[in-house]
């Protein structure tokens, strides 16, 4: 597995590892064992870079993936999130990313993660009531305890972006970024390359749809985000399968899947763009890993690019409550 830089010096596999799936959001979940055996597949195979947050559970994905990767230390690089608020009995409340609550779930984190410093901690969602300068400096103070290395963010926009990079270097921005979500396009990516700061684009594979996995009959578990999200019903699905159609072509000629597709388009947008895809099962990670030696030339960016183009996706990203939280 090459390698890519986050930032300034950030070196990380050229594909990650989105854990989150592990333990919540699409659908029943794998035994703790097999999704510990799972991320430890991914090493393996020379995965170096893993996500996390403490929302993702809540709590118990940051627990997982501290016990997986424990007899890796210093050989993989494990990026968490803070910025929002919980009650007594572990809900979710709202967004908090006051500094003295930024230090005590550094704490928090490192203690479930079983490290004693987070690579990468990210800014999970802009809250407005706490100026992200303010942000900046707790997870600076942070840094220069070393207790933290590197400062991400995620879900911000570009004057965000620019506001926190001035008090401290942001190294990477995560947020959503695939053929069917391109909005990082219109001014973040260019914010990022002008200020030297990593991509990491999330749902990757379009929550699973780039795939070429889903059709308009699939059914979703009770459980599934998947069923809250307005561009996962039938009739966006039948619209939106124009795209998979479009990778599926590709993919054909160049003996690869559409997802691998998907994937080798993101990594050929620039360098220092790291997807990470997640996953339950060892095949499909396989098949994401893959998705790095699929070459696609200027011509079949082009050829993707022009048909894309015609393509109207269907259907919004988030329900509207979520949707509220990003672009801040």
């Amino acid at each position: 597995m090459k390698t890519r830089t986050l930032g300034r010096d950030l070196t990380v596999s050229e594909i990650g590892y989105g854990c989150m799936g592990l333990s919540q959001s699409y659908g029943p979940v794998p035994e703790r064992h097999d999704a510990i055996a799972l991320v430890r597949a991914a090493v393996d195979r020379g995965v170096t870079f893993f996500d996390t947050a403490e929302v993702y559970g809540p709590f118990v994905n940051e627990e997982l993936v501290g016990e997986a990767l424990a007899p890796f230390r210093g050989e993989v690089v494990i990026a968490t999130k803070f910025g929002f608020a919980f009650d007594d009995q572990g809900r979710q409340t709202g967004l908090s990313s006051r500094p003295e609550h930024i230090k005590q779930v550094a704490e928090q984190s490192m203690r479930r993660l079983q490290i004693d410093a987070i690579d990468l901690f990210y800014q999970h969602r802009v809250n407005p009531e706490v100026p992200i300068e303010d942000v900046a400096g707790a997870v600076g103070e942070l840094i220069a305890e070393g207790k933290v290395r590197h400062f991400g963010m995620s879900e911000a926009a570009a004057a965000t972006i620019r506001r926190a990079h001035a008090v401290q270097p942001v190294t990477a921005v995560q947020s959503e970024y695939s053929l069917w979500w391109r909005r990082p396009e219109e001014q973040v990516l260019a914010t990022c390359e002008e200020l030297g700061i990593g991509f990491v684009p999330y749902s990757p594979l379009g929550k699973g749809f780039l795939t070429g996995t889903i059709d308009p009959n699939t059914a979703f578990d009770s459980s599934d985000i998947r069923t809250t999200i307005p561009r996962f019903e039938a009739e966006a699905r039948q619209a939106n399968q124009a795209l998979v159609d479009l990778l599926g072509t590709i993919a054909a000629r160049k003996g690869a899947t559409p997802g691998q597709v998907a994937l080798a388009w993101l990594l050929a947008q620039k360098p220092w763009i790291v997807p990470i895809p997640g996953t339950k099962r060892l095949g499909r990670l396989e098949e994401n890993l893959g998705a790095a030696d699929v070459e696609l030339d200027a011509d079949d960016l082009a050829e993707i690019e022009k048909a894309a183009s015609a393509i109207q996706v269907q259907g919004a990203r988030y329900p509207e409550h979520l949707e509220r939280m990003t672009g801040h």
